[in-house]
């Protein structure tokens, strides 16, 4: 093998054989000097990234005990390596939580229900919609009966709402017609017209149990429309 490098040298090049030991002994050197600053530019690289990586989960964990950097201009200032744990406690404030305004679940609009999560237009649309329909809720349940709405977003409403149970409008039974009374989300059409149809035949009703003289309405029912009712 060295005697082909040597015959090769020489033919292409002239080299003696001295010559050609000379070469052979400088080019590894020489290869070794470029690669050198690669080298080390890579464990530099390698050493710099372990360092960004550590010093980035000490400002992760300070964010998430509720600490900011002081200067807000700059988000990464501070080599925690280079500060003692009073100049560390200069740097850094605990994070204020903001405090919302509490608001009546009654009084919400279909934008302000978007601050729930799990609430967009299309639902809080549908909320308010229910809300106004029907007069008022008295029990945080009720909500269930919107289409789409789940017991955990359901929760969460009254997380960032107050509730206070109250119907704020009554329907009267013995004055409504069949559309005034179709219009409440408890009342069928179907439904209204039976009611009318009762009461002009046997006159007004008194009371929430008369309903169930008409033998199509069960008890739950009655139960959960009454008070909506007024006579």
């Amino acid at each position: 093998m060295k005697s082909r490098l040597f015959y090769f040298l020489k033919s292409y090049f002239g080299f003696t054989r001295r010559e050609s030991r000379g070469f052979i002994l400088v080019v590894p050197s020489l290869i070794l000097l470029y690669a050198a600053p690669s080298v080390y530019g890579l464990m530099i690289k390698k050493k710099s990234d372990k360092q960004f990586d550590l010093y980035m989960e000490r400002v992760d964990s300070l964010i998430q005990a509720g600490f900011t950097p002081f200067d807000k201009k700059s988000p990464i200032q501070v080599h925690f390596g280079n500060l003692d744990s009073t100049k560390r406690k200069s740097s850094f404030q605990p994070v204020k939580k903001s405090e919302l305004n509490t608001l009546d679940f009654n009084e919400a609009d279909s934008i302000v229900l978007q601050i729930v999560p799990g609430i967009g237009a299309t639902m809080a649309g549908r909320i308010i919609k229910f809300r106004d329909n029907i007069g008022g809720i008295y029990e945080k349940d009720q909500l269930l009966e919107v289409y789409g709405m789940t017991p955990e977003v359901l929760d969460r409403v009254f997380e960032y709402f107050v509730f206070k149970p109250g119907v704020i409008r009554k329907l009267s039974i013995n004055d409504s017609d069949i559309s005034a009374l179709a219009k409440h989300p408890y009342i069928s059409y179907g439904a209204a017209k039976v009611i009318v149809a009762y009461r002009e035949q046997h006159g007004n009703y008194t009371k929430a149990e008369d309903l169930l003289k008409i033998k199509i309405f069960n008890q739950e029912w009655v139960s959960r429309l009454e008070p909506y009712l007024e006579f």
